[in-house]
């Protein structure tokens, strides 16, 4: 059975309930819950959510030494400003698909640059939550 592990960053802990124009209105539990009915029977899914770069630096190490299957992360916020989260990717040597539920180069400049990016095998934005879907069947195949 293959691990793929789903990790998110900062402020989506509040999906549901943040700015629901942008991110829609189902939470990351009923995010969770609908990944594990679609996959569940053929994989296990690792989620993990934290505020703290820290603590996603360090679950990522764990899923290296663990040898999951792959990653699935929406960085959040630390996607345009975390060199240690990108290094952390590129040490777990990892396949890792970075995924953002809105558009972010329709947004502001800032969010148009990703320093994780270069370190994942590919990129999904502006999909909403169908972005995590595709990314766990692309890590599937």
């Amino acid at each position: 059975m293959k691990t793929i592990a789903i990790l998110n960053g900062p402020n989506l802990d509040r999906l549901g309930k943040r700015e629901p124009h942008l991110y829609g209105s189902t939470t990351l539990s009923d995010l969770e819950a609908q990944l594990g009915a679609e996959f569940g029977a053929g994989v296990r899914l690792d989620c993990f959510q934290s505020n703290h770069e820290g603590a996603l630096i360090d679950k990522i190490a764990a899923l290296a030494d663990a040898k999951v299957d792959g990653i699935v992360i929406n960085p959040g916020a630390f996607t345009h400003t975390s060199v240690a989260l990108r290094d952390a990717l590129a040490g777990a040597a990892l396949p890792a698909i970075e995924v953002h539920i809105s558009n972010i180069y329709k947004r502001e400049e800032f969010r148009h640059k990703s320093l994780t990016a270069p370190v994942c095998t590919a990129v999904i934005s502006g999909l909403g939550l169908e972005g995590y879907f595709a990314a766990v069947r692309f890590l599937l195949k």
